[in-house]
């Protein structure tokens, strides 16, 4: 298993079959996709994740994708590319996108294979790959991406191999809230259950207090995310 980290992308439409359709097409291609019914549901994601970029359909009831754009421009996550889903023909929602600040539109019903193209196109020019940290430092542990190593001083702590997929991946993205339906697909986990599981095993391995962790936190309703030190 690869463990490069994929683009991630929110996807926010709140037609179910289409939210579902998409999500499964940018899955097969690679990506790392979050979905969410409504602009409520996304700004909670984004809250405590982060996006590479963030599909938001135009005609939502209640918050609209436009009235969520211009929350994305004015807060934490402004830098965060966004591509429109308009209806065909409307070209006022289209200009006001624009000049809200999107990147990009597409007219539905749209071809999947256009909607790739367009996202590779918007992350080519918005992504600036920083390189992933090669040592994380926690309460004393210094745990090795590359190798797979954690060791106390000079005494390595053994891991299990998936306690050292879980870890890595975690590790890849400090700070930032991964959930456990992505933790199962990223790893042999296969279950969000088996992902509670590794958690657990890991903490008594890293935390001072596994009781009250520090370092491999639970974010309520998302998942989990790694603070080193």
């Amino acid at each position: 298993m690869s463990l490069k980290d994929p683009a991630h992308i929110l996807i926010v439409d709140d037609d179910d079959r289409i939210r579902d359709l998409t999500k499964r097409f940018l899955t097969l291609k690679g990506y790392r996709v979050t979905s969410a019914p409504d602009a409520a549901g996304a700004r909670r994601l984004m809250d405590n994740m982060t996006f590479d970029l963030a599909v938001l359909d135009i005609m939502m009831p209640g918050e609209t994708g436009l009235e969520l754009l211009d929350r994305i421009r004015s807060g934490p996550a402004r830098a965060t590319p966004v591509m429109l889903l308009t209806a065909r023909g409307e070209a006022r929602d289209r200009i006001e996108g624009l000049r809200l600040g999107a990147d990009d539109y597409l007219a539905k019903p749209f071809e999947p294979e256009e909607l790739v193209l367009r996202c590779e196109a918007i992350l080519r020019r918005s992504q600036k790959p920083a390189p992933p940290p090669e040592e994380i430092e926690m309460s004393g542990l210094v745990f090795n991406i590359e190798r797979g190593e954690l060791k106390a001083g000079d005494q390595r702590i053994r891991l299990t191999d998936a306690e050292v997929q879980l870890l890595t991946i975690l590790a890849r993205m400090p700070g930032e809230a991964i959930s456990r339906e992505d933790l199962a697909e990223m790893t042999s986990a296969g279950m969000e259950r088996s992902v509670d599981v590794q958690v657990t095993r890991l903490r008594r391995k890293i935390e001072p207090n596994p009781k009250e962790p520090i370092h491999i936190q639970t974010v309520r309703g998302v998942g989990y995310r790694l603070m080193p030190d």
